[in-house]
């Protein structure tokens, strides 16, 4: 029986520096608390030691791909990990695919990884695997809220950007417009805008046009603190703000203007809840809870939990896995096999890639919360939970 050492390694490209700085935290933090169980993976009979070496993608596309480019050439990773940046993540997978290497990723919509990689639903990649949800689950959470506003029909404002997001949020097929005008729900685009926005007061007068009282939007912090103080000053107040991307994210975190603060703690924006310290799931690698997990981070940071923490988590945890389930986990190919064939629990929920909603993907089940305004800051409760019943609702949905 061969039982002698082999050298592995787990490349990581995260955003470090850069805009993207405060989206990396969540991974750089599971990497150094998991770093004890990472030192080294079994398979079958043989012990491989563990080597995680992380590149800086400098919140940038072309540093995303050098980093990857160094981390095979360099470091000779067998597996690479990733995720935040709706340039960098596809840049970091695309140059995966190019170059041969397994990676995975997570916390960008399914549908925009396919189709900012140049593909459509039903394409399959050879070395490149995500866990994410789909637009349309973000539109089903988002209607299920305009819905406990009261209002069975809604006229919806639609505040998106002229980039890959909003291009996808107004596609006919993929988009919001399918789930949601089958709900009975209006939607209204007030127009494209280039962030950073500058002047959102022409979307403000659509706004007002079609009678919409509820906006949903995948913006900024900064540039949903523009429009609804824009909206307050021309006299409208949404009744319901929905905000996908960077509003799954406390206010106080992606930003350290004070304005933006205060008008999004009164806006109450609501989002998609993909990952909470109150979910009932648990790490394959310890059995960490999503509680035990959260309190650790804020208690070591001094910061408030994030979303992506679990999926940082799973992240690892699947790596993990694919290197000890791999027939050889020296052979990327083989790596790259054992995750496609892989479907277990993590302590972000059940992964399986082999049912995904096309080749690649393992879809995750959203929540729906709202930031509410605390003592200690924003605090965000769960008001929906429709598709994940396992997750306990912590609070109720309050229009402005």
């Amino acid at each position: 029986m061969n039982t002698t050492p082999s050298q592995l390694t787990i490349g990581v490209v995260a955003p470090l520096t850069g805009r993207l700085a405060p989206l990396g935290k969540p991974l750089t933090y599971v990497l150094k608390t998991l770093a004890p169980q990472l030192e080294h993976v079994r398979n079958g009979s043989r012990r491989h030691d563990v080597t995680v070496a992380v590149r800086d993608s400098r919140s940038d596309p072309a540093a995303a791909r050098q980093a990857v480019r160094d981390l095979v050439a360099t470091d000779e990773a067998h597996v690479v990990l990733t995720m935040a940046g709706t340039q960098v993540l596809p840049a970091v997978a695309d140059a995966c695919e190019e170059l041969g290497v397994p990676c995975l990723s997570t916390t960008f919509p399914w549908q925009a990884y396919v189709h900012s990689r140049g593909a459509t639903p039903g394409h399959s990649f050879q070395w490149t695997y995500h866990f994410a949800w789909g637009l349309d689950d973000i539109a089903t959470v988002f209607a299920r809220m305009w819905e406990q506003t009261g209002v069975r029909h809604a006229t919806v404002g639609c505040l998106w950007n002229d980039e890959l997001q909003g291009g996808l949020l107004r596609h006919e097929e993929y988009g919001f417009a399918p789930v949601t005008s089958a709900r009975g729900h209006t939607l209204v685009d007030l127009g494209s805008y280039r962030e950073p926005a500058t002047d959102l007061q022409e979307q403000v007068g659509r706004m007002r046009e079609h009678g919409a009282d509820i906006v949903t939007s995948a913006a900024t912090a900064a540039d949903l603190a523009l429009f609804h103080r824009q909206a307050r000053q021309a006299g409208l107040r949404p009744r319901l703000i929905t905000c996908s991307r960077w509003l799954t994210y406390p206010h106080t975190h992606t930003t350290s203007v004070p304005g933006v603060h205060a008008e999004l703690a009164d806006a109450r924006v609501a989002t998609l809840v993909y990952w909470s310290p109150g979910h009932p799931y648990r790490s394959s690698l310890d059995g960490t809870t999503c509680a035990d997990l959260a309190h650790a981070y804020q208690q070591d940071t001094g910061e408030s939990w994030l979303q992506p923490l679990g999926l940082a988590h799973a992240l690892v945890e699947t790596a993990h896995r694919a290197l000890s389930t791999a027939d050889d986990p020296t052979d990327r190919a083989a790596v790259a096999r054992a995750i496609a064939g892989s479907t277990f629990s993590t302590i972000a929920g059940t992964l399986d890639w082999k049912q995904g909603p096309t080749p690649n993907i393992a879809l995750l089940r959203l929540s729906g919360g709202q930031w509410h305004q605390g003592p200690k800051g924003p605090r965000l409760a769960i008001v929906t939970n429709a598709d994940t019943p396992e997750v306990p609702v912590t609070g109720e949905l309050l229009p402005t």
